[in-house]
């Protein structure tokens, strides 16, 4: 069996998840609070792929082979100015509580407005969470008050408390578990999700975070992951070629 095929097959099939990681990142790079895709590769024994090579001679996979996976780097973003009083940043750990057509989500993107009924909602609709699961923060329209919001999410207009924005954070283990639901929001996965320290982290009004990737640097990641792609590609070919060599050569042995 020619290890070096196998190994260098694995790295192709890598190097294309990562390019499809790539894409996904630029293609949300400008999304505000966007937290972008991470592909690591690390090397694995061959034996512990056991329920595809069940059936096989585990004498015959004392290799090793590069395995990929996958994370969500949540680096906090650079926050951004916008002049709008609804625009909000989460500056530390944390998300925003929402509630989505389908139960609760989370999310660090901030550009929030005021719908016709007066529903301080996301850009998609649905309405924020406050703390204690209470009511919708509701702004009056018909007040030319500004819309304020401290550092700990309190909501008010003209001096009237609306209520206070839901913010949660998770453990570092459990971080790891939750499930991006889209380039914005993210699934809990049944995971208590944790109140915020106010020591760790504040609300910025007027401000969004921006993404933690730029379109510069995926596009240099993207030419590393063509660059492994032919270093494997070429590895594939070189071992063909010898295998082609080796069997005709014993093909020519009498």
């Amino acid at each position: 069996m020619n290890v070096s095929l196998y190994q260098a097959a694995a790295a192709l099939e890598g190097s294309m998840q990562r390019q499809d990681v790539i894409a996904e990142n630029l293609a949300a790079a400008s999304i505000p609070g966007f937290k972008r895709n991470r592909v690591g590769f690390n090397s694995v024994n061959a034996e512990m792929f056991n329920r595809a090579l069940d059936q096989a001679n585990k004498t015959e996979l004392r290799f090793m082979l590069p395995r990929v996976t996958g994370y969500i780097d949540f680096q906090q973003g650079t926050l951004m100015p916008t002049g709008d009083n609804k625009n909000v940043s989460i500056d530390g750990p944390g998300f925003f509580g929402i509630n989505g057509p389908n139960g609760t989500v989370y999310t660090r993107d901030g550009s929030f407005h005021v719908a016709s009924s007066g529903t301080l909602v996301t850009k998609e609709g649905y309405p924020l969470r406050t703390a204690g699961g209470g009511a919708n923060i509701v702004i009056d329209t018909n007040d030319s008050n500004p819309v304020t919001i401290d550092r700990d999410g309190n909501v008010s207009q003209g001096g009237t408390p609306l209520g206070q924005l839901e913010l949660v954070q998770f453990s570092p283990e459990d971080l790891k578990n939750i499930k991006r639901l889209n380039a914005g929001y993210y699934s809990s996965e049944g995971v208590t999700p944790l109140p915020v320290s106010p020591q760790e982290t504040r609300v910025a009004q007027g401000f969004l975070e921006g993404s933690n990737t730029t379109p510069t640097h995926e596009m240099g990641e993207l030419m590393s992951t063509l660059r492994h792609f032919e270093a494997n590609q070429k590895i594939m070919k070189i071992q063909d070629e010898t295998l082609g060599k080796m069997i005709q050569q014993l093909g020519n042995t009498q």
